[in-house]
């Protein structure tokens, strides 16, 4: 089946499930009109074709269309993607349920900075198999077994590989080219309006 995309602006229903989860009233959180859904399909770990949500900053929508298009074509697989507002906007479990997300307002973790999810600007994908991985942390728990990177299993993003050259292409960094820690699952653009402003 060929590869589909569409980008969406926020439907209301949409919305409504985001408001007071993923989303807030609050005023360094993007307008529903700065985002965007992008709807797309993707490979699962079996092999079958699923579909799949991101909500993303309307300003990078096309792109991140265009980047999993490669990832796509390159039938990498991704084992699940819907809004976190499933998992009630808690990243620790939608993490450990192997989901690929984008958009969430949040801080970075024991941080009072916001993430660059709140922006819709940072996606994490197939977070067991691409852990977030510091001197003292894996998250989530259940990707201990992926620490070695050197042994490549379905799902393990690499560099060279689709994932990191499908973000490559559309000027995202990787978590997993960090120095003082790495973030396996993790890709990020920084808007101009960002510049200077927390990550």
């Amino acid at each position: 089946m060929s590869y589909r995309a569409e980008v969406l602006a926020i439907p209301d229903q949409v919305r409504a499930e985001m408001t007071g989860v993923s989303w807030r009233p609050d005023p360094r959180c993007p307008a529903f009109d700065q985002l965007a859904l992008v709807r797309l399909v993707h490979w699962d770990m079996a092999g079958v074709e699923r579909d799949g949500e991101l909500v993303v900053a309307a300003s990078v929508a096309e792109d991140v269309a265009r980047a999993f298009e490669r990832i796509h074509a390159a039938r990498f697989p991704i084992e699940r993607m819907v809004r976190i507002d499933a998992y009630g906007g808690n990243d620790a479990r939608s993490m450990s349920d192997n989901n690929s997300s984008a958009f969430n307002f949040r801080t970075i973790l024991n941080t009072d900075k916001l993430s660059l999810h709140s922006f819709g600007t940072a996606i994490d994908i197939n977070p067991v198999q691409n852990p977030y991985v510091s001197t003292d942390r894996v998250m989530p728990p259940e990707a201990a077994a992926y620490l070695d990177r050197a042994h490549l299993r379905p799902g393990m993003i690499v560099r060279p590989g689709p994932v990191t050259d499908a973000f490559d292409a559309i000027g995202w960094t990787w978590g997993g080219d960090w120095e003082s820690r790495k973030d396996y699952q993790h890709f990020s653009f920084q808007l101009e309006a960002q510049r200077g402003g927390p990550r």
